[in-house]
């Protein structure tokens, strides 16, 4: 009998072996028909000497149910029971499900079932679970890829800065935004809400990090008017650079204000902007949050 022809047959008959116990079958089958030996079959497998012949020592006694895993088909010990399930999907659709954008994603969703309902579950079961149960959907798109520029090598040497105007309150109160300042060498963050990213919500981000983690000696930002201003035709002519009132504010704490050409170049904080929309907004839901203040009482104690 063939290789192949073997292999389908076991295929059909031994449905629970798994494709490595079904090859090292059909290599210790010819091993049995004298078409290998043991050494031979040891390379093929990429196995040793030793265990191949225990392998093929059971093969030969028991057959191909000598090669299954002693734990095939058995329930693991550590699979949870068909009820802790039912009672884990039912808290997800009740508190954490609802359209596609609004739902809580596997891990945001075992995260708060182990604090709020102490219902321990791995996120990779939940989200198998949530599968079968349509209680979420895969949503991978496909990114244009580039190159990351290398971190710092020290904290506080570059920390990027950037706003992010949402409806981060949802429909319980207005559109405002987030005002994040991330660490380049060690991704350390600290964000505060304001209506807009003007001078003043800037300054009070920037000095909520000042007392907390000391100067920086660089920010990283983009080319908004309120951290750069354009230079004028006539400042152009004269050779002068325009500084913004943040600008003369940083200048005066000895930190460099650095104008990132792309939002790809401040890749950190805008990946912590993604972050937050999907699980501060959701976080702030639950904790029924409906104004700024709030929002910035729940930053500080996060």
């Amino acid at each position: 009998m063939s290789l192949s022809h073997w292999t389908e047959e076991v295929r059909l008959i031994r449905t629970s072996m798994n494709e490595k116990e079904i090859r090292r079958a059909g290599v210790l089958s010819r091993v049995k028909a004298e078409d290998l030996t043991q050494v031979e079959a040891a390379e093929m497998l990429g196995l040793c000497y030793r265990q191949t012949r225990r392998l093929y020592r059971r093969f030969f006694d028991l057959g191909a149910d000598g090669l299954v895993h002693g734990n095939a088909g058995r329930r693991s010990n550590h699979s949870k029971t068909a009820k802790f399930r039912e009672r884990v999907l039912e808290l997800v659709k009740k508190h954490y499900g609802g359209e596609v954008g609004e739902r809580f994603g596997p891990t945001l969703a075992a995260e708060h079932l182990a604090e709020d309902h102490g219902m321990e579950v791995d996120a990779e079961t939940l989200r198998r679970w949530m599968l079968e149960a349509d209680l979420w959907t895969r949503e991978r798109k496909r990114k244009v890829y580039r190159q990351r520029r290398l971190r710092r090598a020290h904290f506080g040497e570059l920390v990027q800065m950037d706003g992010s105007f949402e409806n981060w309150l949802e429909a319980r109160g207005p559109r405002g935004c987030l005002l994040n300042m991330v660490d380049d060498a060690t991704s350390t963050s600290l964000g505060t809400f304001a209506e807009e990213e003007t001078t003043w919500g800037v300054a009070d981000t920037l000095q909520a990090w000042v007392e907390k983690y000391g100067v920086p000696q660089a920010l990283y930002v983009d080319w908004k008017t309120v951290y750069h201003h354009q230079p004028t035709a006539r400042q152009k002519q004269e050779g002068i650079v325009p500084i913004s009132q943040f600008g003369r504010m940083c200048a005066k704490l000895g930190i460099e204000l650095i104008g990132a050409n792309s939002p790809q170049a401040k890749g950190r904080v805008e990946r912590g902007h993604g972050t937050h929309q999907d699980r501060l907004s959701k976080k702030m839901r639950l904790k029924r949050i409906a104004t700024y203040e709030a929002a910035n009482r729940f930053l500080a104690d996060s």
